[in-house]
């Protein structure tokens, strides 16, 4: 009878919380909203070059360019030979640059406190709000966030200012781009309110019933008053249902000015869904804070509950499960769209990453986008979130090495800090072949290396207290780093090696697996590695490998070598999202499905400088009678191959999950491929000779267009026969007209030596193909994109245009 007396009052007190909490949010929906956040992305005028009064209401800035962020001004380009980023950069332009907004005093923020937040401003940026400078950072990829509230006009205009200087040059050894290229927004909070990024939330125990989710958070007083304060906690998951801690457990705490009042709950979550790779659930921890008798603060952070483990002996573990890390590497430009990225482009690049295999991302090698990672969160795939590409030694004249001594410290805190929330995070590597730790100049080494090498102990003053750093701010995740040639330098014999949590190295996988078994403790993740078969049978056969990350997942700009290229063409995907041969082979490798994919062979030259070795069409450059030779990438037991019906023989698996290889008398027609698995097809490929380029077609990767500047769409233009074949051969000049509401943000093609602007509305197609990409300019209404070459039969396609949504 106490037991079912006690059940009763328990679930009369959750009811009576629930109501109290349903009433609370209704009362508070009815008043104005504790805290206002306002996109800060519209109506900017920008300038490229200094101006001496860029920060002023004296300098009249009605003739400069009116635009919206994010902006990358650098990708507009010209390609020039003789830019000072040199091959790195992409040979594209770099400077000064001022942005400009004049805004009114907004009216919720009577009493309120005003912050500027910024995702990302490329580089060396300076922050005027009304002439006065409020805040500057070196670093492009550090999220920034400024007070403004007393250097606001109530009464007059306010102008809000923004000086990027990229001059010094060369200062990466990829392409960075230039300007406010992240979102930016306005923040009205009461004077009481959550710190900047200092809610956390963590698993700390799954059950088969229940998980316990572990809050952390602060309230800082900005006001001149002493101040009650409060906080509540409230857990959303599935079907609406919601979960707090104990109300006994959120009493008041009085804050003087100035002070901060830290928080912490648990909250008991009833039958936990994971957060896994392939059903990627999401729950929202809601902090709310009330002082005086009201709320004056609300923030909602998305959060995953899931176990994440690395262990020496067999490496990753996600909710108890083994699972090998097959990763890629990623820069942060998207091509045509530079760094400036919305989030359906990545959307669609890592959708189609993860569609040939891959189940992580090394973001290389800065942190990325909030935006990214949001994706990453939803799409299921995991990541390691990287820090830096140098500290005290240089790689560039005007790399970050310039200013580590100075800036490490607040900017690996604000990766750590905006990033520790997303499930999708698994490891922080806090630096990339730091040259640090090397007692000797890498041999061949850039000709830009820009100083003395340090010695092992300065190096490892250096990195202890990033490591301790990064422990603090996140003690849930692990630590390494990206050593390049650590047998060379003694990386493994000096004990450097073991001041990491994972022991991370690029390329030579087999010095890897030799540095566990001389200290079976270590735990190991190869941090860079090629796509060859001997990496792929190092991770297939070495437990301890926790994982790989490829380079590179996608090619990007930069890093490019000898003029006339501009773009690193290691990608498994070309600029336009185009699975090249090494996808096509991973995928063999890294998928559960069964797959098939085939290929011939090709010279990794021609127009595009460092060409695929293998490509996936069967239209050689000649129809005269010769040799093809055919590959076939799959994980089928059998695979069987066809030119024109005709049996070519079957082949088995090979023990080393090498392809299966013919030697085929070309013929035109159709050559298939079938895999089989005890006796029963389960794959199949299929390449078309194609014939004379007679039309071009059309595709779209989906059939609404959101209006909203991270919303675009990828139309793929294809040169094809008159049976609608994709001809490889063909570079014809298409161009794209557009009508209803929508624009062409711009085309690409995957020329790595093509110099034309991607702000335009014609490309020359690539091995058949190119694409544009469309943003929409209102809620509804048909979008037509047309299509035409000289000599072709032209087409259209119709998306439709919708309104914005919530990701």
């Amino acid at each position: 009878m106490k037991t079912l007396l006690f059940e009763a009052r328990r679930l009369a007190g959750v009811c009576a919380l629930v109501a109290a909490f349903v009433l609370a949010r209704a009362t508070f929906a009815a008043d104005a909203p504790a805290r206002v956040t306002l996109s800060f992305d519209k109506d900017w005028r920008f300038f490229k070059g200094d101006q001496a009064l860029g920060a002023s209401h004296k300098l009249d800035d009605s003739a400069w360019r009116k635009l919206d962020l994010p902006h990358d001004w650098s990708i507009e380009g010209p390609f020039d030979q003789n830019a000072p980023t040199a091959g790195d950069g992409a040979y594209l332009p770099s400077g000064v640059a001022w942005y400009r907004k004049t805004f009114a005093y907004p009216p919720q923020a009577q009493g309120k406190r005003v912050f500027i937040e910024f995702d990302g401003i490329m580089a060396n940026s300076e922050v005027y709000i009304n002439d006065s400078l409020v805040g500057s950072r070196p670093s492009g990829v550090s999220g920034l966030r400024y007070d403004l509230t007393d250097n606001l006009s109530a009464t007059g205009p306010n102008l809000l200012a923004v000086r990027t200087d990229t001059t010094r040059q060369p200062a990466s050894r990829w392409y960075e781009g230039a300007g406010i290229y992240r979102h930016t927004r306005l923040v009205i909070e009461d004077p009481v309110h959550i710190e900047h990024w200092a809610t956390v939330v963590t698993t700390t125990g799954i059950g088969s019933n229940s998980a316990t989710v572990h809050v952390t958070t602060a309230a800082i007083n900005q006001s001149k008053a002493a101040s009650d304060v409060t906080f509540d906690i409230i857990v959303s998951g599935p079907a609406g249902a919601i979960f707090t801690p104990p109300p006994a457990s959120r009493p008041a705490q009085n804050v003087a000015p100035g002070q901060i009042a830290s928080f912490a709950a648990d909250v008991v979550v009833s039958n936990p869904q994971l957060w896994q790779l392939s059903d990627p659930f999401l729950y929202t921890a809601t902090v709310r804070v009330q002082a005086g008798g009201k709320v004056v603060d609300e923030e909602s952070t998305k959060f995953g509950i899931r176990t994440a483990e690395f262990k020496a002996d067999s490496g990753f573990w996600l909710n108890g499960k083994n699972i090998k890390l097959y990763g890629v590497c990623l820069h942060q430009d998207a091509g045509a769209m530079g760094i400036a990225v919305p989030a359906s482009a990545w959307e669609t690049r890592l959708t189609q990453l993860k569609k040939y295999g891959a189940n992580a991302v090394r973001t290389a090698h800065n942190p990325p986008s909030p935006e990214f990672l949001d994706a990453c969160d939803r799409l299921g795939l995991l990541v390691m979130d990287e820090a830096f590409d140098a500290w005290s030694v240089g790689k560039e004249p005007a790399d970050y090495h310039l200013y580590f001594k100075d800036w490490w410290q607040r900017d690996e805190a604000a990766m750590i800090q905006r990033d520790r929330n997303h499930p999708s995070i698994i490891i922080y590597s806090l630096g990339n072949e730091i040259w640090d730790i090397l007692p000797q100049k890498p041999d061949p080494a850039p000709d830009q290396f820009t100083g003395p090498m340090r010695s092992i102990d300065v190096a490892r003053d250096e990195f202890i207290p990033m490591r301790d750093l990064a422990h603090q701010l996140d003690p849930t995740r692990p630590v390494t780093l990206a050593v390049v040639r650590p047998n060379v330098n003694n990386t493994y014999a000096n004990g450097f090696a073991d001041l990491m949590d994972v022991v991370g190295q690029n390329y030579r996988d087999n010095e890897l697996a030799a540095a566990h078994r001389q200290n079976p403790n270590r735990k190991i993740i190869g941090t860079e590695s090629y796509k060859t078969d001997a990496t792929w049978l190092a991770l297939r056969d070495n437990p301890a490998l926790a994982g790989i990350f490829v380079w590179a997942g996608v090619d990007y700009l930069g890093e490019a070598g000898a003029w006339p290229n501009v773009v690193s063409a290691s990608g498994n995907l070309d600029r336009t999202n185009f699975p090249k041969s090494d996808a096509l082979q991973l995928d063999s490798w890294w998928s559960t499905r069964p797959v098939v994919h085939i290929v011939r062979a090709q010279a990794a030259s021609g127009r595009g400088g460092r060409g695929a070795s293998a490509v996936a069409n069967w239209t050689p450059a000649t129809s005269a009678a010769h040799s093809e030779t055919v590959s076939v990438y799959s994980n089928c037991e059998q695979v069987e191959l066809f030119l024109n019906d005709q049996s070519l023989g079957s082949k088995p698996r090979d023990r080393n999950d090498n392809p299966r290889v013919w030697q085929v008398a070309y013929a035109a027609g159709t050559l298939r491929a079938v895999g089989s698995n005890g006796g029963q097809s389960v794959a199949r490929d299929e390449l078309h000779s194609a014939g004379v380029a007679a039309m071009v077609l059309l595709s779209a990767e989906r059939p609404k267009l959101p209006n909203d500047w991270d919303d675009v769409l990828y139309v793929r233009a294809s040169i094809a026969d008159a049976n609608g074949n994709t001809v490889p051969s063909a570079d014809n000049l298409i161009r794209f007209k557009i009508t209803g509401p929508g624009v062409i943000a711009a085309v690409d093609n995957g020329l790595t030596t093509d110099h034309d602007p991607f702000q335009a509305v014609q490309r020359h197609a690539y091995q058949g193909t190119c694409v544009a990409i469309l943003r929409s300019t209102a809620d509804t209404g048909d979008i037509t994109l047309t299509a035409s070459s000289d000599g072709l039969t032209g087409s259209d396609i119709t998306v439709q245009a919708a309104p914005a949504i919530t990701r």
